[in-house]
């Protein structure tokens, strides 16, 4: 795939944690500006727009993006209070910013809740990925008979798909998935939807298996457990 310009970027999730210091980097916070604070953003040569996309569940803050709002807000930066899988509104957002990039941080990701309530897991990161994905492959007008390599599908996974770590302490690309939970059971499955519009479209994507993350706009419901 040949290296190109990010120019219109939709964004799941990005008032979340992981998915707002996202955006804050995007728009080049100054360099050593806490987040959260009033400091002035510096250019850093993103120049295109960023659509937030988030139905702003209890991980979901606005506050986050308050200076990207205050700086940027309605002409480089959009904010849509949208769920992942309505799909009439997605492919709106699609049209309506012209995006070429989907950026898909969205996601239940707690393990706990995922035991007392599968459902939501299996809705939002199942049929929300499989959402996005048919709804870019559409708007993007990709075939077998017509690829492109001027777009992008990237998808944010877990380390959790692999299961647990066993003697050696790490994972690999080529670990074999063994999801041990109802979240890590529909990262999975959400995992191999992408890796499928890949394969049987030719859907340009990317995918990242996090681990732990934690840092400024942390959950403290997710902080709590590492």
């Amino acid at each position: 795939m040949s290296k190109r310009a990010l120019t219109n970027i939709l964004v799941t999730g990005g008032c979340g944690f992981i998915g707002s210091n996202f955006i804050n980097y995007l728009f080049g916070k100054s360099a050593g500006a806490g987040f959260g604070g009033n400091e002035a953003f510096t250019d850093a040569g993103f120049t295109g727009t960023v659509v937030n996309v988030d139905c702003l569940t209890y991980a979901g803050n606005p506050g986050n993006l308050a200076q990207v709002q205050k700086e940027f807000g309605g002409t480089r930066y959009f904010f849509e209070r949208t769920d992942i899988t309505d799909r009439a509104q997605i492919d709106r957002i699609l049209r309506q910013y012209s995006i070429d990039t989907v950026v898909h941080f969205a996601a239940e990701s707690h393990v706990d809740r995922s035991i007392l309530g599968p459902e939501a897991f299996v809705r939002t990161n199942i049929l929300g990925t499989y959402t996005l994905l048919d709804a870019a492959r559409t708007f993007w007008g990709i075939s077998l008979d017509t690829p492109r390599d001027d777009v992008l599908f990237h998808h944010i996974s877990t380390d959790e798909v692999y299961g647990s770590l066993g003697a050696t302490g790490y994972f690999t690309e080529t670990t074999p998935y063994d999801p041990r939970s109802p979240y890590s059971a529909s990262k999975a499955a959400s995992d191999h939807l992408v890796m499928a519009y890949s394969h049987t479209y030719g859907l340009p994507v990317t995918l990242s298996n996090c681990t732990n993350n934690y840092g400024p706009t942390s959950s403290p419901r997710n902080f709590s457990r590492l």
